[in-house]
């Protein structure tokens, strides 16, 4: 992998410091640790959430595709099955036993080593009835800092590399020089097809993000910060009050703004209408929504120079409308029915750690149950 990373990494400190070692990086595929060979020893990355994940489901680390099997204890009502690729390979989700008439309500976590506990919110939506079936992607993409016990180790044998992102590690790139932290939003149709699902209803993107303080508890919902552009009469009903803006969602909105609202008593949506101009509207009790017109150039700073982690100043509230790779599940989504109506749903670091407490409570409440204690 040694001439890839070198070529590729977008950290020049890294690659600098990966050809004065002389280290050669190679990688093995089935069990997806990277080995560092310097000239008197070799050092071994194990990806342990991977495994961690793949343990909680399997009982192993299975090195090739798996049918489906129960998921048991670690998600009751549920069948799972791992798919293998050379990118860290992907867990599907289902239910088992299907009642509902509706379409099933299909949740996507593309980043999950790279967004931690987006896993944990995946699951607690799933365990209390919000989701039908999932897909969780357990490859990294490069851009995933180093933990600090990591980084003092390699700094302890004479390695100290770079924190900022893992693209000398796990890359970013794949050998065709594409991202790898797309797979699971440019594969939408044929991971959909894999969970033997009929076509979804609705589509909840679980990421994570900072928010402009460390108790920010507010959800983001984006609808599309990308062409094709959408404007608000397409999401329900909207009015112009003299500037301040009224929209009453249509059922499929509502129904996933309803399926989030555990997570937060504080929702927020935004989406853009032209490279120029967007929308942020407050989500209300009633699911009614209030909101105003932003102007990109006027409305929308950056948090930390240097660095685009855009926010709202009047609001304080960050400003994630949803581009980028979800622009491209958007466009899978619409292949497949262009009525699919594709929620990228942010949450704050504070949310993700009190639903993994919640998650945690309802595994301590089955294993409970499951006792007769």
């Amino acid at each position: 992998m040694t001439g890839r990373l070198i070529e590729t990494t977008q950290n020049s400190y890294n690659r600098n410091l990966l050809e004065r070692l002389g280290i050669r990086v190679y990688f093995d595929p089935q069990s997806y640790e990277v080995f560092y060979l310097l000239h008197d020893r070799c050092l071994r990355f194990r990806p342990l959430w991977r495994n961690r994940v793949l343990h909680t489901f399997f009982r192993h680390q299975p090195l090739t595709s798996q049918a489906w099997c129960d998921c048991r204890a670690a998600l009751p009502g549920f069948a799972c099955r791992y798919l293998h690729d050379p990118a860290g390979g992907v867990l599907l989700l289902r239910r088992q036993q299907w009642h509902n008439a509706s379409k099933p309500v299909l949740l996507t976590a593309s980043h999950g080593p790279y967004d931690p506990h987006t896993l944990e919110v995946t699951l607690y939506l799933l365990r209390t009835g919000k989701g039908d079936a999932a897909m969780i992607n357990l490859g990294f993409s490069g851009r995933e800092p180093l933990s600090d016990g990591n980084l003092r180790l390699l700094n302890a044998w004479g390695v100290p590399l770079n924190p900022s992102n893992i693209d000398v590690i796990y890359p970013y790139l794949d050998a065709q020089e594409h991202p790898l932290c797309y797979k699971l939003e440019e594969g939408l149709r044929n991971y959909i097809a894999e969970l033997e699902i009929e076509p979804p209803g609705l589509v909840m993107d679980v990421h994570g993000y900072v928010g402009t303080s460390a108790d920010d508890r507010r959800v983001i919902v984006g609808l599309g910060g990308l062409p094709p552009f959408t404007n608000p009469a397409q999401f329900g009903d909207y009015r112009d009050h003299d500037g301040m803006l009224h929209l009453t969602p249509h059922a499929a909105l509502r129904n996933g703004l309803e399926r989030l609202r555990e997570l937060s008593d504080e929702i927020f949506v935004q989406f853009c209408d032209t490279p120029r101009s967007g929308y942020n509207f407050a989500v209300l009790g009633r699911m009614q929504m209030l909101g105003r017109r932003i102007d990109l150039a006027t409305d929308v700073k950056s948090l930390l120079d240097g660095e685009e982690r855009t926010y709202l100043p009047a609001e304080d509230l960050r400003w994630l409308p949803a581009a980028n790779a979800n622009a491209l599940q958007r466009s899978e989504a619409r292949n497949l029915d262009p009525e699919l109506l594709c929620l990228h749903v942010e949450v704050p670091t504070s949310v993700r750690r009190k639903m993994v407490l919640k998650l945690r409570s309802l595994e301590i409440e089955a294993s409970l149950n499951s006792s007769h204690l």
